[in-house]
């Protein structure tokens, strides 16, 4: 059987960003698997040679994985995921607090993380999620997790990281973990830009604008006429008085951060979100809603990646992204790790039931 370069084994693919960066570093994606039927469309509209399983992974099994990746145990490089991350968000603590993390079933999805791990034996592994996975309140959880991927014989380590550290033209800090099956820890890419240097929203989107703010792109509602008020690269904190002298309508900390948060095309982006609510930003500088075309810039998708779906589903699908081009730097730097952990095996392996 032949085998493909660095074959990996993605889970909770979504609309392929941590793996277009993995692909570039110089991996091959093997297998897909990903409940959302939009986001599975995504993936055949651009890469219809990566195989997709459509499926809740809850309800697919290490053997049906491998034979669609035409693997064996051991014969993986690398298995990516990016479960889903709600559970742990800031939004959820701000919420309810740690009560999400315990009751919230996704978070058992990082369990099934660890089984295909377990029985596929790759040669190591890369989990992303939101910062929140490593706060205090989250603590068990990440715990259980590493512990017991350690007993199934693999290192981790885990950092957060900040895309803008990585020429990403956004403020996004993710936790990533990683191991290797030889027990060895797993190097992490060292910062291709400093605070000074970062790529700034400017730059990423600003030959995108044409001046015209169209009637769907407008803010409205009660709160959206503030938009204007609003300095680029502030939010609603700015708002300090009114006009007529009325007092500031919020009180501090009474709104997300993002609430009526807007770009400044000298600094990058602040985090985009998967679900934004009708005023939660950020917004373009020039007062509007920010564009597909230039979410996928501020998120460094390929100009050319084409999405599936409706609209909400298509930012949606941008939102949970990891960033292409910071996934490709993680790859860079594992790469050529793994590709010495990992050789086509010389003998028939078993694949588990």
């Amino acid at each position: 059987m032949k085998i493909s370069r660095l074959p990996v084994i993605s889970l909770f693919t979504g609309a392929g960003g941590l793996d277009i960066g993995l692909e570039q570093a110089g991996f091959t994606i093997s297998v897909c698997v990903e409940s959302d039927k939009d986001r599975c469309k995504t993936i055949e509209l651009n890469r219809p040679d990566w195989r997709v399983i459509n499926r809740d992974i809850r309800k697919v099994s290490t053997k049906e994985i491998l034979e669609t990746a035409q693997l064996r145990v051991g014969e993986a490089a690398l298995l990516s995921a990016g479960p889903p991350c709600q559970p742990f968000s800031k939004s959820a603590f701000w919420a309810k607090g740690s009560r999400v993390v315990k009751s919230d079933l996704r978070t058992r999805l990082l369990s099934e993380c660890v089984r295909v791990i377990a029985e596929a034996r790759p040669g190591g592994y890369l989990i992303e999620n939101v910062r929140g996975l490593a706060y205090r309140t989250a603590s068990a959880t990440l715990e259980a997790l590493t512990s017991r991927l350690e007993r199934e014989g693999y290192s981790y380590s885990w950092a957060v990281l900040n895309a803008a550290d990585y020429s990403v033209p956004q403020k996004r800090e993710r936790i990533f973990i990683l191991g290797a099956k030889d027990g060895s820890r797993m190097p992490l890419p060292e910062p291709t830009r400093s605070r000074g240097s970062y790529v700034t929203a400017g730059d990423a989107i600003g030959d995108l604008d044409d001046g015209v703010v169209k009637d769907d792109e407008m803010v409205r509602g009660k709160w959206g006429h503030l938009l204007s008020s609003v300095p680029p690269g502030g939010n609603y904190l700015h708002l300090k008085k009114m006009r007529g002298g009325r007092r500031q309508p919020f009180k501090r900390r009474s709104r997300y951060w993002s609430f009526l948060l807007k770009l400044s095309p000298d600094k990058p982006s602040w985090t985009i979100q998967a679900t934004p609510g009708t005023f939660t930003g950020p917004f373009h500088w020039n007062n509007r809603r920010l564009r597909i075309p230039e979410l996928k810039r501020l998120q460094t998708f390929p100009d050319d990646w084409l999405f599936y779906g409706g609209n909400s589903s298509v930012m949606a699908q941008i939102g949970d992204a990891v960033p292409p081009l910071l996934a490709r730097e993680i790859g860079k730097a594992v790469v050529a790790k793994l590709a010495g952990i990992t050789t086509p095996l010389q003998t028939a392996a078993s694949v588990p039931k």
